[in-house]
This record gives C-alpha cells, sequence and structure tokens, in this order.
C-alpha cells in the first residue's frame, strides 16, 4: 500500500523511523543508535536522512517527530503543553523544521504539570505514547524507564496530570559511578532478590536514602551475593518508586507501557504491591503519531 507518513521516535539514545501507509499501519521501520546526545555537532538533518533519505525522495510524504528532538538539547525546542494536555492542543503546536528542501520535519510539543507539592513535572516522547495507548478515562498508565512516568487520563484523552520518578537513571549511576557496584557481579537474573528488593522499598519507601544502603550491607554481611546485588538494587528502588507513587494517589490496577522486560519486573513488583497490571499493545508511539498527523491535517485517514 502506498506510504502516507514518516514517523520518528527520536530520544536521548536511539532513532526510530516508520514508514506508515494510509490506514496507519507499518510498513517499514528502520533505527539507529543515533540518539539526540549522539549526534555530532548537531547535524541532526544529516542524521535523518542517513536513516530515511530514500524514503523521503521516494515518497515525499510529511514527517513527524516526537521525543527529545524536541528538548533544548534536541533540533529545535518545542513548547510544553500544559496538563491537562490534549492531543489537538498538541496538533496545534507543532513546530516545523526544515530537513532538507521540500522536506519539512514537525516536531510534537512535550507536556508539562504543577503538582500539589508544588514540584514543576516535564514529558517529552511519552504523551504521544499515552494517546497512542487506547488508554480510558480514570487509568493511570505507567510508563517504567531511565524516567519513569505516572500519567493519569482524563475524558477524551487528556493527560490530567503525571509524575517523574528517576528510578532508571538512579540504578545506573548507583551501579555504575558509585561504591554500590563494588561488590556486584552483573548478567545473572536473581528473581528472589528482586522480590526482597521489591518488599524492603515497598515498606521502607520514607526512609529510602537508607535503604538504598542495603544494597551494599546485604553483600558485606554475606545474606546476598554478588550475582543478587543487581537485582536486590532494582527491587529496592522499584519498590521505593511503587510505594511513593500510591501513597499518594492509590491504585487498584494500572497499565504498563513501554520495553517489555521491564514491564515484566513492574508487573512482578506491583503484584507483591498488591496493584493489578495490565499492558498496552505494542506500537503505541506509532499510532499516538499518525494520531496527531491526522489531527493536524497532516495526513487524512482513510476509513
Amino acid at each position: 500500500m502506498k506510504a502516507s507518513l514518516i514517523a520518528i521516535d527520536w530520544g536521548t539514545s536511539n532513532l526510530r523511523a516508520s514508514l506508515l501507509d494510509a490506514h496507519g499501519d507499518l510498513l517499514e521501520t528502520r533505527s539507529a543508535s543515533g540518539g539526540v546526545m549522539a549526534v555530532p555537532e548537531r547535524r541532526f538533518a544529516d542524521a535523518l536522512l542517513a536513516l530515511c533519505g530514500d524514503w523521503i525522495d521516494t515518497h515525499a510524504v510529511p514527517l513527524i517527530a516526537s521525543g527529545m528532538i524536541g528538548s533544548r538539547q534536541g533540533w529545535q525546542e518545542a513548547p510544553y503543553i500544559a496538563c491537562p494536555a490534549s492531543l489537538p492542543a498538541a496538533a496545534a503546536q507543532l513546530v516545523k523544521v526544515e530537513v532538507r528542501s521540500g522536506a519539512v520535519l514537525h516536531i510534537v510539543p512535550g507536556i508539562r504539570c504543577f503538582g500539589a507539592d508544588a514540584v514543576h513535572d516535564v514529558m517529552r516522547g511519552e504523551e504521544t505514547q499515552l494517546w497512542g495507548a487506547g488508554l480510558a478515562a480514570g487509568d493511570c498508565c505507567v510508563l517504567p524507564g531511565t524516567h519513569s512516568k505516572w500519567a493519569w487520563l482524563g475524558e477524551e484523552g487528556k493527560v490530567e496530570r503525571f509524575e517523574t520518578f528517576m528510578t532508571g537513571e538512579l540504578y545506573g549511576l548507583l551501579t555504575k559511578h558509585g561504591i554500590l557496584g563494588r561488590l556486584m557481579a552483573f548478567g545473572t537474573a536473581r528473581p528472589e532478590t528482586f522480590d526482597a528488593g521489591v518488599r524492603l522499598g515497598l515498606t521502607q519507601h520514607g526512609n529510602a536514602l537508607h535503604v538504598i544502603f542495603a544494597a551494599r550491607t546485604a553483600g558485606l554481611m554475606g545474606d546476598i551475593d554478588p550475582q543478587g546485588l543487581p537485582d536486590y538494587l532494582s527491587g529496592i528502588l522499584i519498590g521505593l518508586e511503587i510505594a511513593s507513587a500510591t501513597a499518594r494517589h492509590p491504585q487498584r490496577c494500572v497499565t504498563l507501557l513501554g520495553d517489555d522486560d521491564l514491564c515484566s519486573r513492574y508487573e512482578t513488583a506491583l503484584g507483591i504491591a498488591g496493584v493489578d497490571s495490565r499492558r498496552a499493545s505494542e506500537g503505541a508511539t506509532t499510532r499516538g503519531q499518525w494520531r496527531v498527523a491526522v489531527e493536524a491535517g497532516l495526513v487524512k485517514e482513510r476509513a
């Protein structure tokens, strides 16, 4: 079937391009390790053309992108839309950048909110996934990752509010650049130590800076062997995240959206916490990009 849109998912570490047909279905996909932070001398046009320049030449269809490409570190900064944030509001504020003569990339804005704790929060890329995930009003969606997001949906797909937890980044910093990683041996899955870490994080979330150190002392005292410590720390941090989020916003069920392996960890941890979970269907990013493109009038969806 004839192509109608090139959808770009451009994050901090990776670049992914999808060629979509007139129904928004996937025709072809390509990826590269050329994330926003890896593009030399801000040569974003060159990076995009290297990945899918032939698509642009052959199909001459609109291009849309979401993710960190619209951040201050990206190609051009796109605005943040205030919560409650709707898909039509995002479609009305796409930022245009020229890839080359005759080819324009439309960048989806991020969203922002101001929490009851008087703290600002932002997201880029996840909002497009949420709009493509088919969520219902009242749903809570958890997007695990470097910066995990908990988002609450309102009527007509609006993102009412959300909170960010630096769980993944903290794990990386502690294991690669801190003393906790010195005793760890990586590469062996230890589900039982993960579960133990989750339980500790859940029960001691008000004592986080203390219990994180248990990922060292459990090794020093011989309670957990080096192979089990990485999963123990992972469990502690995810348990702390879940306990913190649900203490303020009690949840009976959440939808998980993201990497399969990481969602499996959260599934286990949420189960220990007594919270039911379900998985969002695959392809939420490209479906969200397609929906924004349709709303913005870049493409017309066939019945």
